[in-house]
């Protein structure tokens, strides 16, 4: 029985003593000599750590952050600004209209929908025919007046015909239209008036459109009832173009006299008679004191 200090016999260092003792002496001095400690890699295999300096970027957020501060204040002042010229428009009574009509290359403004009253916007649409049903008689007149013009009838009265065109488009725009627009818009009867009298010329010319009477260069500038009977012996083709121009004129000057019967009715009906002479005195009188 081993006795209870006895050495350990698995312990390393206890020597074979049936063994040679140089080869066990060589055994002891061939242990491999114990590796040096690495350091602890806590980047888990991703290199070494790079010090990124933090008061650069907090300089650079600060620096972002009052550029951002002087536009959004910039922003408001001009906003500030362009709501106070809007609210002095507004009050001087200037209205701004931004053009929208046609849709694929905006000239004029036109919104009936919006801006006239429903009661109107019927009158005012029929009114709005009857300046495209102008542009249609012009356009038309051109088309005949050139192809009697290539027949033989001369150039003059082709001439003519584009000075109509030219004239008789934006004019009945700019003359009767837009001022019936504003007045059913504003209820002005200085408007109303404007109108009048410059539908009754419109309503003149398209009568003697349709006639044609021999005035100018005996008429044939026109497509009336008397250039087409005149035109249609000599040119077939010719006069059944100035027959289909007549048509277009009767036609428009119908139309033109139901829209100034109707907006009319609807003058005297709402009283605007004694407004548009009282306005009218008032103008009048501040002209005398200038």
């Amino acid at each position: 029985m081993a006795g209870r200090y006895d050495p350990n016999p698995f312990d390393e260092e206890q020597v074979n003593p049936f063994s040679n003792p140089r080869s066990t002496a060589s055994a002891t001095n061939s242990r491999p000599a114990p590796l040096n400690p690495d350091r602890a890699d806590y980047n888990y295999g991703f290199g070494p750590t790079v010090d990124i300096p933090l008061d650069n970027t907090s300089t650079d957020v600060k620096k972002k952050e009052r550029e951002l501060q002087a536009k959004d204040a910039e922003l408001r002042k001009r906003e500030q600004e362009v709501r106070r010229k809007e609210e002095a428009i507004a009050r001087a009574g200037i209205v701004i209209e931004e053009k929208n009509w046609p849709p694929f290359f905006p000239i004029i403004h036109h919104d009936i929908a919006n801006e006239i009253p429903i009661h109107l916007q019927r009158l005012q649409y029929v009114a709005f025919f009857s300046l495209l049903g102008l542009v249609l008689c012009l356009t038309w007149n051109v088309v005949s007046v050139t192809a009697a013009w290539i027949k033989g009838e001369g150039v003059k009265i082709w001439f003519l015909a584009i000075i109509y065109f030219i004239a008789g488009v934006p004019g009945a725009y700019a003359l009767w239209y837009r001022p019936l627009y504003r007045a059913f818009r504003t209820d002005s009867a200085i408007k109303f008036g404007w109108f009048f009298m410059f539908y009754l010329l419109h309503l003149g010319f398209c009568i003697l459109a349709a006639v044609a009477p021999p005035i100018v260069f005996k008429g044939k500038s026109l497509t009336g009832i008397l250039s087409a009977i005149d035109v249609v012996g000599d040119y077939t083709l010719v006069g059944i173009f100035y027959f289909i121009g007549f048509g277009f004129f009767c036609l428009e000057t119908l139309i033109s006299v139901w829209v100034i019967q109707q907006v009319y009715m609807h003058f005297r009906g709402g009283g605007k008679t004694a407004e548009m002479k009282r306005e009218a005195a008032l103008g009048a009188m501040g002209a005398a004191l200038r």
